[in-house]
């Protein structure tokens, strides 16, 4: 690859960074927060009250989030969650919204709630830990690398030891009380751009927000997990994952930007998401990525490439896997939408929703779409 190129294309995302950052700090209004950094922690500390099981098959997620649910006090296993977030157990893989979604709406029964942020970082885990609030990290994981190769996980922390630097883990799929060193952590957590679910009584939403400082607003925190990327593009332009993870912000502030109302000011960050990923699959990425993260569809599709969408759609469909992962078929649906290929893009709507009728994506734009054709358009 071209230096060159890349450090142009990073100067660019530099550009469009430092003005975007400008306006975040415009529309965020004045909060009072606490820098979790700058708060003195103790030297270890062990969150008391997780329950543990070993994840089913394909099971991770719902495993995970029912043993984070344990320190409230609920009582169910893995099923409960694993028949919402992924009906077919084939499914390989569940994103944090859904594991939100799940705790949010699905768990009326005890007052707890569920929040994702990006962007986050071993100081801010002990704070959180240290006040009581479960977290869970999303990861790149190899546990057998002769038979299994690199996919995603989630870690449920639930401690951390400053002398032997490293965080105390339920790991659903090795074991309870698992130590993982702090250059692990930070190896594998910047493969799902630091990536963290915070569980939390509903009483405790202010303190919470608090903990989070600038990162509570969530356009604050996507401009700062960019910059974190765009920090370790800078410092080695070969870095993937940190293109990678400068798209997927992007992508992030566009969404935001879209939902203001900023449809222009969206639109250029799609392009420049877009670019961000060119970058970092030229490079090269783990071949499962597209398994766990969809930011690249999302940009592609916002910049009109409906070709390069159905290249990855039909990639996961031939990868051996992906034919499990329902957005394989919504973003394929989405791209023949582009298309302008109606009956295609209906078969794959309706694919993702026969495989997990809970993923409301695909039911959203089967429901648009047969709706703009019921009415001529």
């Amino acid at each position: 690859m071209n230096k060159t190129i890349l450090r142009v294309a990073i100067l660019m995302l530099i550009a469009l960074f430092s003005a975007f950052s400008v306006m975040a700090q415009d529309d965020t209004s004045d909060t009072s927060t606490t820098d979790a950094s700058a708060v003195p922690l103790p030297a270890s500390y062990y969150l008391q009250g997780f329950g543990f099981e070993y994840q089913g098959w394909n099971n991770c997620g719902p495993a995970t989030i029912t043993n984070a649910l344990t320190f409230f006090g609920y009582s169910n296993n893995q099923t409960r969650a694993a028949n919402w977030l992924k009906p077919d157990s084939e499914d390989k893989n569940v994103s944090p919204w859904q594991m939100v979604e799940f705790v949010n709406t699905q768990v009326p029964e005890i007052p707890v709630f569920a929040m994702t942020r990006s962007g986050g970082t071993l100081q801010l885990m002990k704070s959180l830990l240290v006040n009581g609030f479960p977290v869970i990290i999303e990861e790149g994981y190899d546990p057998e690398p002769d038979r299994l190769g690199w996919m995603g996980h989630y870690l449920l922390l639930t401690g951390y030891d400053d002398a032997s630097q490293t965080f105390l883990t339920h790991d659903s799929y090795l074991g309870a009380n698992l130590n993982y060193s702090y250059e692990h952590i930070a190896e594998f957590w910047q493969h799902f751009n630091y990536t963290y679910i915070v569980l939390y009584d509903g009483s405790r939403e202010a303190e919470l927000l608090g903990l989070l400082g600038s990162d509570a607003d969530e356009y604050q925190n996507a401009t700062n997990s960019f910059a974190i990327a765009q920090q370790e593009a800078v410092e080695d332009d070969t870095d993937g994952f940190a293109w990678f993870n400068m798209g997927t912000n992007l992508v992030h502030l566009a969404e935001l930007q879209t939902a203001s109302g900023n449809g222009d000011i969206a639109q250029e960050l799609y392009v420049n998401a877009a670019v961000a990923y060119d970058q970092a699959r030229n490079l090269g990425l783990p071949w499962r990525m597209s398994w766990y993260q969809f930011g690249m569809f999302e940009a592609y599709y916002n910049v009109g490439r409906y070709s390069d969408m159905i290249a990855l759609a039909q990639n996961n469909l031939n990868d051996g896997g992906g034919q499990f992962v329902e957005e394989t078929f919504y973003y394929g649906g989405l791209a023949r939408e582009g298309l302008g290929e109606y009956s295609r893009a209906l078969s794959n709507y309706n694919a993702a929703i026969t495989f997990n009728a809970n993923f409301l994506p695909a039911v959203d734009a089967r429901d648009s779409l047969q709706s703009q054709l019921a009415d001529g358009g």
